[in-house]
């Protein structure tokens, strides 16, 4: 049966790098053991300034009848003051398709070593996976805001801690079959439950090594040893800082895919924004939508092979000297996807 992928373009270098990532899927087409079609439609701003809303109904449909959805990029400052922004849009279509895991593969390619903020001895074997639940804690609790106090709540069910640490788990069969669940134990009471349920769905994986580890302790160990970690599980505010934290140990943000994964299809995309001071200028990185483009392949699809072999194309570009203007070479976006392609 033909396999279903809607690209959602959006804003910015959104249609640049989403053309590029397309490319690339095109370009490995005949490797693959299916069939498939790529459904296009407006989302972010681009949906505001098709049909009035970020996730039109339209889209919304097709990326619940799809078995992928790739995106590229959304947000502009001209919709800043829109009654619903394109951030909207995406909040919106993570609901609907039920995203509770959000996974960022963290590696570095040995041509950008220098681009890292940390000296290459300390970067040197990392190789490790964020796991961030998405739907929970303190970002949907209830939140008050009076004049002199402010109270935000934290709430977990043990279902959602659950379902997340199997991500974790799952993840960590095909890795070095290593977690490490993160959480505040010593201090607060989502965290007590977090680390009972991580305890108790260890039990089901004892091929799989459990660490817990303390949220700032983590943080720490990010920046001084960040060769020691696998897999990396933890709630949605301390995901989403720690996910942040380890993005920057490459040097970029133009190399870093991410995927979003729950009860509807699975959503890809880059981590980094929509760039709109560079949109047109066919200079964008297309790294990261290609690497998602790879994720969604392998993840989706189970066709791991041709997704390592996209991954392996990547490096060999970047050996050759072949990159764009972020990574402090001279390379345009098609010149960068024509390198890959090549390689391939």
């Amino acid at each position: 049966m033909k396999k279903t992928i809607v690209a959602l373009a959006g804003d910015g270098i959104g249609p640049e790098i989403m053309q590029a990532g397309l490319r690339v899927l095109e370009a490995v087409q005949s490797s693959l053991s299916f069939e498939y079609e790529v459904v296009e439609k407006a989302f972010g701003g681009a949906g505001i300034d098709a049909k009035g809303h970020p996730l039109p109904p339209d889209t919304l449909e097709a990326c619940q009848r799809a078995d992928a959805v790739l995106l590229a990029a959304i947000g502009s400052p001209q919709y800043d003051s829109a009654p619903v922004r394109p951030e909207e849009g995406l909040l919106a279509l993570r609901k609907e398709l039920g995203l509770y895991a959000n996974i960022r593969p963290v590696t570095i390619f040995p041509a950008l070593k220098h681009l890292s903020p940390l000296k290459e001895e300390r970067i040197a074997d990392v190789d490790f996976v964020v796991v961030r639940e998405l739907t929970g804690g303190i970002y949907f609790g209830q939140h008050e805001l009076q004049e002199d106090v402010a109270r935000d709540v934290n709430e977990y069910q043990a279902f959602e801690i659950e379902r997340i640490l199997r991500q974790a788990f799952e993840l960590a069969r095909t890795r070095k079959k290593k977690v490490t669940s993160i959480d505040k134990q010593n201090v607060l009471a989502t965290s007590k439950l977090w680390r009972k349920v991580a305890d108790r769905i260890a039990q089901d994986y004892p091929d799989v090594v459990l660490e817990h580890q303390l949220v700032d302790s983590a943080a720490m160990v990010m920046i001084t040893h960040p060769a020691r970690f696998d897999v990396l599980v933890t709630e949605n505010l301390f995901g989403d800082i720690l996910s942040d934290e380890a993005s920057v140990l490459s040097g970029t943000l133009g190399v870093m895919p991410s995927a979003s994964h729950g009860t509807g299809a699975s959503l890809y995309e880059p981590i980094h924004g929509s760039a709109p001071d560079i949109a047109g200028q066919g200079i964008a990185n297309p790294v990261s939508m290609i690497l998602s483009v790879a994720m969604m392949l392998r993840e989706s699809f189970g066709e791991s092979a041709v997704a390592q072999k996209i991954e392996d194309a990547v490096a060999a570009s970047f050996a050759a000297g072949i990159l764009t203007r972020d990574l402090g070479g001279n390379a345009s976006t098609l010149e960068a996807v024509d390198a890959i392609i090549k390689h391939l």
